[in-house]
């Protein structure tokens, strides 16, 4: 049944709840909340809200302003919308916001009660970001497996130099998925799980793509909490049998590694499973599955989407590929490879990525949450509200950025905004001490692979397609994927 007709008939039976609830549990109202639409009884502002929520919301806040409080259903929520205000509750007032606002379908197989993405900040979340930040993802770490990753890079570009001898096209989105999928897989375990030229990575890739879009699918649980046990649209159901494919997936290579290290070294450090395993007496093996799946499905979805927009806008727009072609070839040489080392070199390069994550942010929103009344700008935040800052609209705010709406990569040449937390018009990593800590490695293979498609080939559509054809709508989810896959074939010119 379709959602809003699943919110039709479960309107009744939710204010009977409601009016229950409010009897036996009365609350204060919050007369000091920021500005917003006038909600309806039960829904509130649901359906002010669209498919593109993200899109909605940056609606609102035109009339509502930069902080607005929306009323979904039972759920209170804080929407920001503008760098000073994303700087004030992801910096200045870093800890009173750094709490999770948890979507309902990520509760399944209790991922939230072991993953760093989701856990409170405390003594257990600390010490898995300690072991992320030392032990995965620090330059000396990230320089040692770089070989790995390299190799991975070769394999993509030899299945697209068979593409070209057969002159056909190929799914952009799914390669990138791939080739980053076995890039961590190889960097974790030192496998391959998957084959670029097979359809051995479409099950993988089809799991991840089906858990975002479950993931952004409207909800009634996370509006109607008290709804949690009946899982009316089943979304957590089918979440959990995704998570319990990729978990024993995990499982399997762990089981194997450990018969390995019995036999041969039992305190090998070839890879970054060799490390964790190593540091059984701070992390257990839960944890350490748990950890694989937040990484794996984060890295390989946000990497290959922010991938498919980028080569999707060169495409839409051939003078800046015109342009980026001219750097590689002049820095680097036409056709040949790009080392991780080689990124530091290609200005133009880097401002293509950054200019690709402010108008294709890969999470459109970053979800905090509260414990406690907080004031922001003389409002209220009351306690247990969600607090969404929307990067997708800050990204395109007009009063920040010239044309916001056109992608225009030159615009970095001369600005010193990073995407590494400090410029809060820029965040599509987050910021303060919930930011994503895969930065490091998720930036090198984002500017590997893109870097490395665009040097060794020419680029036309599929199926005579004009550039002015291609559809740039997006689709909403955890991750913000493109609509329609991108179908390029790679030519010699």
């Amino acid at each position: 049944m379709e959602f809003w007709g699943l919110i039709l008939c479960l309107l009744l039976t939710i204010t009977l709840l409601q009016t229950l609830h409010s009897i036996l549990r009365p609350t204060r109202t919050k007369s000091n909340l920021p500005p917003g639409p006038t909600p309806l009884p039960v829904i509130g502002n649901l359906l002010k809200l669209s498919n593109k929520p993200h899109k909605s919301m940056a609606e609102l806040a035109k009339t509502h302003g930069p902080i607005m409080s929306l009323k979904l259903g039972q759920i209170t929520a804080v929407v920001i919308s503008s760098p000073a205000l994303a700087k004030e509750v992801l910096k200045k007032q870093d800890l009173a916001f750094s709490f999770r606002t948890i979507p309902n379908a990520l509760q399944a197989y209790d991922q939230h009660k072991y993953s760093a993405v989701w856990l409170p900040v405390s003594d257990r979340w600390r010490s898995l970001r300690k072991i992320m930040t030392s032990n995965m993802f620090s330059v000396a770490r990230l320089d040692a497996n770089q070989n790995q990753r390299r190799e991975k890079v070769k394999d993509l570009i030899a299945y697209a130099e068979k593409c070209c001898q057969e002159g056909v096209a190929f799914d952009i989105g799914r390669a990138a998925f791939t080739t980053s999928l076995n890039m961590l897989s190889n960097t974790f375990f030192s496998v391959d799980l998957a084959d670029l030229s097979q359809d051995s990575a479409k099950e993988l890739n089809d799991l991840v793509v089906s858990m975002a879009v479950e993931a952004g699918k409207p909800n009634l649980v996370d509006y109607f909490p008290v709804l949690a046990k009946i899982d009316p649209q089943g979304i957590r159901k089918r979440m959990t049998v995704y998570f319990g494919k990729i978990l024993q997936l995990f499982g399997r290579l762990i089981d194997e590694r450990l018969n390995l290290r019995e036999l041969y070294n039992p305190n090998a450090e070839k890879d970054v499973i060799d490390i964790l395993l190593n540091l059984s007496e701070e992390i257990d093996r839960t944890h350490i599955e748990r950890m694989c799946l937040d990484l794996f499905i984060a890295g390989t979805d946000t990497t290959s989407t922010t991938i498919e927009w980028a080569m999707a806008e060169l495409l839409h727009n051939p003078e800046y590929l015109k342009k980026a072609k001219t750097e590689l070839e002049q820095i680097i040489g036409k056709g040949k490879p790009i080392h991780e080392s080689d990124i530091s070199q290609l200005p133009y390069l880097r401002s293509i990525v950054k200019e690709t994550m402010r108008i294709h942010p890969p999470a459109p929103f970053l979800l905090h949450r509260v414990e406690t009344d907080v004031e922001v700008y003389d409002y209220t935040v009351p306690r247990g509200a969600q607090v969404l800052v929307n990067v997708w609209a800050i990204g395109r705010d007009p009063s920040i950025w010239r044309n916001p709406t056109t992608f225009m990569p030159e615009r970095f040449l001369e600005s010193e905004i990073d995407v590494r937390g400090q410029d809060f018009e820029l965040i599509p990593f987050g910021a303060g001490r919930r930011m994503c800590p895969g930065l490091p490695l998720g930036l090198r293979m984002v500017h590997v692979v893109l870097g490395s498609l665009i040097n060794s080939f020419d680029w036309k559509l599929e199926g005579g397609i004009t550039r002015k054809e291609l559809d740039m709508d997006d689709k909403f989810g955890i991750t913000l994927r493109k609509a329609q896959p991108l179908r390029a074939i790679p030519f010699h010119m």
